[in-house]
């Protein structure tokens, strides 16, 4: 059996846990009143209820996922028979809404998919997919689907986003009954954020761009979205005010992006530089190393950590890096005596297979630092809490300490 995407052809998004990748995103569906403007035959079938299959097709919601943003991605797939679409060129039209099933204002996206021509005969599926974003709550969702010559698919589903209890302190991205699009750019600018003005942190953050499985030959979304939702956790903390950020990636060994001393993260050219990362490619000068993985990373620490400026914290994130040789505590100690906190937020998907300290872990342990676990969503938050309550207490008591001396 064959089967086709026709993601090269498609307005819509691709679903996945903590991160989304689109050729382009759907669309909002907004008239200049504000309401959504819909065709009288697409309102009739969406109020219908009832499932129809003129044109055939499956489709299968997917359950709404909390992600690393603290927003619940919901969505679905929808799979047609290649017999369906034979033919010359055509194009599919979706419209969905989403309505809070305790009342409230529902949410129309459209989306168009242009089909190639398909030969007679062909056999299989074509896959089609979309998300959208949700607060807690129920939704009712009601799908259809047509082509240019007005064949109908529909279907219909409640939708239901659940926090645990342990954890409803968690301060979501979205409020409950609430229906958003999903951002289809992850390196899109920050808004700005009014910060502190007496006194603002300083921070320092390198961030190892890598897979969870050290032998990927890319870097998967999942993973990049998952670092990127540790660096806006940090870029949005009103507290700081200056950031500093390396950007690398170990297999590689090599520094992708560094960007020094600014107000704010640049997420559009930390992207930018992301896309230089190729990882099925292998240095032959690297090959002929030994343990220049280890090289690589303790230059890395002992260049950044006795650079000029002291921030009032380093902050290591990133996937496990687990090398042959660790880095050389003798390296290490002729950084002396170090003068702020170091914390290591270790993005670590299963933690249960590989529950050893890496070679960051450990030179993060040697300076006295402190290692968090992100495993989940509740563990970056309260992770979060836990590092920039730490760093602002120590500040404190180190002016404490300078205004007493004098």
């Amino acid at each position: 059996m064959a089967a086709i995407n026709l993601s090269g052809y498609l307005v819509c998004l691709v679903p996945v846990l903590f991160f989304v990748e689109a050729a382009q995103a759907q669309t909002v569906m907004q008239s200049a009143g504000g309401g959504a403007r819909l065709f009288s035959t697409d309102i009739a079938v969406l109020e219908a209820g009832d499932p129809r299959t003129d044109l055939p097709c499956k489709v299968t919601p997917s359950k709404p996922v909390l992600g690393f943003d603290l927003r619940f991605h919901a969505g679905y797939e929808v799979s047609v028979p290649l017999r369906e679409l034979a033919g010359s060129e055509d194009l599919l039209t979706i419209v969905f809404r989403v309505s809070p099933a305790g009342g409230g204002d529902p949410v129309h996206f459209s989306q168009r998919i242009r089909v190639p021509a398909i030969e007679d005969g062909s056999k299989g599926e074509a896959f089609l997919q979309g998300t959208f974003d949700l607060g807690e709550g129920t939704y009712d969702v009601a799908w259809l689907m047509r082509n240019r010559s007005e064949r109908v698919c529909s279907f219909y589903w409640q939708s239901e986003a659940s926090l645990p209890s342990k954890d409803k302190d968690l301060k979501m991205a979205i409020a409950a009954g609430m229906v958003e699009g999903t951002e289809p750019e992850p390196f899109r600018e920050e808004p700005p954020i009014e910060r502190e003005e007496r006194d603002p942190l300083n921070v320092k953050v390198l961030v190892n761009f890598a897979p969870q499985n050290e032998r990927a030959s890319s870097l998967q979304p999942i993973d990049t979205g998952a670092l990127i939702s540790i660096l806006r956790r940090i870029a949005r903390e009103p507290r700081i005010g200056r950031f500093s950020v390396v950007a690398f990636n170990i297999q590689e060994q090599r520094i992708l992006y560094r960007q020094d001393t600014g107000d704010q993260i640049d997420f559009p050219s930390l992207g930018d530089a992301l896309d230089s990362i190729r990882l099925g490619t292998v240095d032959l000068q690297r090959l002929g190393r030994k343990n220049s993985d280890t090289e690589f990373l303790q230059e890395l620490i002992v260049r950044e950590m006795a650079s000029d400026g002291r921030p009032d914290a380093l902050i290591f994130a990133g996937p496990k890096v687990m090398l042959a040789q660790q880095v050389s505590q003798e390296a290490l100690k002729e950084i002396g005596k170090v003068e702020y906190p170091i914390f290591y937020m270790n993005y670590n998907f299963n933690p249960q297979t590989n529950p050893w300290r890496d070679a960051i872990g450990n030179a993060v342990r040697f300076f006295k630092g402190q290692e968090y676990t992100i495993s989940r969503p509740r563990d970056l938050w309260f992770a979060w809490s836990e590092i920039v309550g730490h760093i602002v207490e120590l500040k404190l008591e180190k002016g404490t300490g300078v205004a007493s001396s004098q």
